[in-house]
């Protein structure tokens, strides 16, 4: 089907939010496991490119800031690089016009929407999520199309050694010793995705805080989102091992390297919770039943973690029948989060 001697030239794009870029990860480490001569480039937003570097499978990082004065420019640097394949690994408008225009001969897309036919691009389906599978499966069979046989749908994100030693002196700097366990909480989704309220967050705190009192822990809060209340809170529980470093946090590429130092990481289904599992932390993630937020679809993979789900039966009772009003705020509490740190601790 394919002529193996001229060299595969594939764009993957994703120009989306931040765990929606991790989801394609594993489909790059597998195009070039299959074809290692080739050469793979990105698509994505500036911010989320920072999920890219370092990536040992990744020869080219193309951004697109959405600005659309900028369209023909992206088509313009398109055209240097002379692609034959390019995924769209997400139905995009812009993006699809931009692979047209850029005259990349074998385009795949998801499903069959009216720009993707008058532009003739090739097409998988996502059959109507039957069976539900994980973003990330759905990323892969675009990857599949062109050749890729792979099940292996590990995340990954790649750091420098110089950014771990940055990221370990960066703790270092705040008073915290390296064998001090660090738990990041991560509280917020910005509106992606159902979550607790913060009095809800602020009594997991304080359940921590009471059942881990005899160990060496640190509380590290990191979500921007916070309010000034919430924060205020926190500070009159006066307890010197909580800390709030969310304003010490810089670009994206920034919390990639902090979150690398986590012993335990929890938060709802969130960009920050996928760039933990990429590179490979313990997590306890929050997610709803509904399909679109379960975590069937959007959970972490790596196996030293735990996807948290409110149960298929207290949904149906409590929650609207289109799903829309969401429960999660009664359907998982403090005590399943602490089990599941309590079990995760046990392994190594």
């Amino acid at each position: 089907m394919f002529n193996r001697k001229k060299q595969k030239r594939i764009l993957v794009v994703r120009t989306d939010r931040v765990g929606d870029v991790c989801y394609i990860t594993p489909s790059l480490r597998e195009l070039k496991r299959t074809f290692p001569d080739a050469y793979i480039a990105t698509l994505t937003q500036p911010h989320t490119s920072n999920l890219i570097k370092n990536n040992p499978y990744v020869d080219s990082i193309i951004v697109d800031d959405l600005d659309k004065n900028k369209f023909w420019n992206v088509v313009s640097e398109l055209r240097k690089h002379k692609f034959t394949h390019a995924l769209l690994m997400q139905p995009t408008e812009r993006a699809a016009y931009q692979l047209f225009f850029a005259g990349i001969p074998y385009r795949v897309g998801v499903g069959r929407i009216l720009y993707e036919v008058i532009t003739f691009m090739r097409s998988v389906s996502r059959n109507k999520y039957i069976p539900l599978r994980h973003e990330a499966d759905y990323c892969m069979d675009l990857a599949r199309k062109i050749g890729v046989v792979t099940d292996n749908l590990k995340l990954e994100i790649f750091l420098t050694e110089q950014e771990k030693k940055e990221a370990n002196d960066f703790f270092i700097k705040h008073g915290m010793a390296e064998n001090d366990l660090k738990v990041f909480f991560h509280f917020g989704s910005l509106g992606s995705a159902p979550h607790w309220n913060e009095e809800k967050y602020l009594s997991l705190v304080k359940k921590f805080c009471a059942a881990y009192s005899d160990k060496s822990y640190r509380v590290i809060l990191t979500a921007k989102e916070m309010s000034a209340e919430f924060k205020h809170k926190i500070a009159e529980l006066n307890n010197s091992r909580i800390r709030d470093i969310s304003s010490d946090i810089g670009d994206l590429r920034d919390m990639i390297r902090i979150i690398s130092q986590a012993d335990l990481f929890f938060a709802p289904s969130t960009g920050p919770l996928h760039i933990a599992d990429a590179l490979n932390i313990k997590c306890v993630g929050l997610f709803c039943h509904r399909n679109a937020s379960r975590p069937k679809l959007h959970g972490v993979l790596n196996d030293r973690s735990i996807n948290l789900e409110v149960t298929e039966e207290f949904c149906n009772k409590h929650c609207s029948a289109d799903k829309e009003k969401c429960a999660i705020q009664t359907g998982l509490n403090e005590e399943d989060v602490l089990q599941a740190f309590q079990k995760l601790l046990t392994i190594e």
